[in-house]
């Protein structure tokens, strides 16, 4: 194992310990943080949940999920049996406030064996619903009142709309410091995404050149591939634009515009995010028409599949208006955006799994070079692309080899799994490492959260005061309804879709 300079003496409580992200997310990214070597020396992990285990039970339904979706599988050479020494599972109810005191008995219990007090982290695994509640339990607890060592996660959604999520951050300041809470969005833990500071901060040739005079416009495209995967009941409440625009979408879009950081320290980042969500231009009720398309699948054929629409999905009202699919353009009002459209889109069901941002520059100026040149001239682009595949690909124009002077189009990629192989870590790995350290760079802060919902409640308000006419508008294994290419073609622009995965 590699030495690491690994975070101090941590207790992490989950609850949702028996849920699902434990199982396929967080138990799999702890444990490889802990082959890696950059688990504390002295840690603990403890599962809260209602169903009954064992602490052997548990280990053994941990380690399944382990098996099935970590990006090492099962026990890497007896390692799990040593990890799962620190791990234990508290069969309690978050709402019973009387059984709190096994938290802090087993924090006490650990600082008496450890001869130090160790960082408490609460990882709220859990439904929304549920979380001001024990959030309310947990600031009753006198080891929560230690700004230094005591930590809340908290998973998205963060609120439903800017009213209620002004009100969790409310009800979470009066038990918690600002420093203490670390609003988690996965996608800032994914390597590829991380990779835009360095690509933009750390190279000379880019940032010059990264401004309305060089670009003519950006896209963000986080196309899913699959439907509900039977989580009706949940997105009935949420919607495309809830769950994919208003955090993952915006956060990608405030590291690409954001301006030069002076530092790394957290709160630098996090202001120079703030201040683009403060700048993207506020769309008006009446103009949602114009900046935004919603769609809702249909029944049909996905890969030589049938697929059934989404009202005919489980637990989804048949007349439901709920948008599976949601495109919005977006004008940055600053010095260094002004004028350049951002285009997102986001939808169920779509053609192929890819989550890409693309840079289009602006043609080139007047050429000297001779008429069949021009035939096949292609603008240069930058497309950063984040899933399936992790690379960064620049295009350019090269001469076609040959006696006639013909240009192509040609792509320079960094393949970023080529170099890092199964040693890249996944998103939830970074993250609860950042959490452990105390670092919150790739967490949102409470403004970050109210600016983000206001960018995108005009749009809300609008499409649910209007019942869509047209849904279902698109079917199974499309790009989306039309009135998305729509939204573009105006522009006189193309969405841009890259070739699938091989």
């Amino acid at each position: 194992m590699q030495t690491n300079k690994r975070p101090p003496a941590s207790v992490l409580f989950i609850f949702g310990g028996s849920g699902d992200l434990n199982y396929r997310k967080l138990t799999p990214a702890l444990y490889n943080l802990f082959l890696d070597n950059w688990m504390p020396d002295q840690f603990a992990i403890a599962g809260i949940g209602r169903s009954p285990y064992t602490n052997e039970a548990y280990h053994e339904h941990l380690l399944d999920g382990v098996t099935k979706f970590s990006r090492r599988k099962g026990k890497q050479n007896g390692h799990w049996t040593e990890f799962a020494q620190h791990v234990s599972y508290l069969q309690m109810d978050g709402d019973d406030a009387a059984a709190y005191h096994k938290i802090t008995d087993l924090v006490k219990q650990k600082e008496e064996e450890w001869g130090v007090h160790p960082n408490v982290i609460f990882y709220l695994a859990v439904a929304p619903q549920l979380v001001p509640s024990i959030a309310q339990k947990l600031g009753a607890l006198k080891i929560c009142s230690d700004k230094s060592t005591t930590r809340i996660v908290v998973e998205k959604p963060f609120g439903h709309d800017l009213e209620s999520a002004h009100k969790l951050n409310i009800l979470l300041s009066e038990m918690f410091a600002e420093e203490q809470i670390f609003r988690i969005d996965h996608y800032l833990g994914k390597e590829t995404v991380q990779n835009i500071l360095a690509l933009r901060f750390a190279n000379e040739i880019f940032e010059p050149i990264w401004n309305r005079n060089y670009i003519d416009h950006i896209q963000i495209t986080a196309a899913e591939s699959v439907g509900l995967e039977g989580r009706g009941g949940y997105f009935e409440n949420a919607g495309a634009l809830r769950d994919m625009v208003q955090n993952h979408i915006l956060q990608i879009l405030c590291m690409i515009a954001m301006e030069p950081p002076v530092s790394f320290d957290a709160n630098e980042i996090r202001n120079k995010k703030v201040d683009v969500l403060n700048a993207i231009r506020r769309i008006t009720k009446d103009q949602v028409h114009d900046f935004a398309v919603r769609g809702q699948y249909s029944g049909g054929w996905k890969k030589g599949e049938k697929v059934v629409g989404y009202r005919q999905e489980q637990g989804v009202d048949p007349q439901s208006a709920i948008d599976t699919f949601a495109a919005a353009k977006f004008y940055i009002d600053n010095w260094r955006w002004q004028g350049v459209p951002f285009y997102v889109r986001t939808g169920k069901y779509l053609n192929q799994k890819a989550t890409h941002i693309t840079l289009q520059f602006k043609p080139a100026p007047h050429y000297a070079f001779p008429k069949e040149a021009a035939e096949t001239w292609r603008s240069n682009r930058l497309t950063i692309s984040i899933q399936p595949n992790m690379d960064i690909s620049i295009r350019f124009q090269a001469k076609r080899p040959g006696q006639t002077m013909t240009l192509d189009p040609v792509d320079m990629t960094f393949d970023y799994d080529a170099v890092a192989g199964e040693h890249a870590p996944e998103a939830y790995e970074t993250l609860l490492l950042d959490v452990m350290e105390g670092d919150a760079t790739l967490f949102m802060r409470n403004d970050q959260v109210d600016a983000a919902w206001k960018v995108i409640m005009p749009i809300l308000e609008t499409w649910e005061a209007r019942s869509p006419q047209d849904f279902p508008n698109y079917a199974p294994d499309s790009w989306g309804p039309d009135e998305a290419d729509a939204l573009i073609a105006r522009d006189g622009h193309t969405w841009i879709n890259l070739p699938p995965a091989p």
